[in-house]
């Protein structure tokens, strides 16, 4: 398979960088595969799972918010936070949810209390898929 660049980067570090076949993110109105040779794209993205097709495994890692950009065949990942699925503590996600509860609890208006919701949906989304691959510790 053609494969194509991609750099997943989080405000603390860069989590990877190098040649993929297929990243699929979980864009805001929902998800995305990315493979090379694809349009200029940007997307805000949502908390869940990104995979990423190259050798070996797929990796699979939990993100919370950021873009996406498809810009001259690279992917481009700008995540608020990055994990690999395999070192998420299950507690992280509970912490994003209760926060997400709070935030729902707090919102005055329509609009902030709509995102909330959604945020708090697809958290708990996220906990589901996670539960299902029984791979959190």
């Amino acid at each position: 398979m053609t494969t194509f660049s991609f750099e997943l980067v989080s405000p603390e570090r860069q989590l990877f960088s190098g040649a993929v076949t297929q990243v699929v993110v979980p864009g805001a109105d929902g998800e995305f595969g990315i493979f090379a040779g694809h349009a200029p794209f940007v997307s805000s993205i949502r908390p869940g799972i990104l995979t990423i097709y190259g050798e070996g495994q797929p990796k699979r890692l939990y993100v919370r918010g950021g873009f996406a950009e498809v810009s001259s065949g690279t992917l481009t990942v700008l995540a608020e936070q990055a994990v690999a699925v395999e070192d998420l503590d299950a507690g992280q996600i509970d912490r994003d949810i209760k926060a997400a509860e709070e935030d729902l609890a707090d919102a005055k208006s329509d609009d902030a209390r709509s995102r909330a919701a959604e945020k708090l949906a697809q958290l708990n989304d996220v906990k589901a898929i996670l539960a299902t691959s029984s791979t959190v510790h």
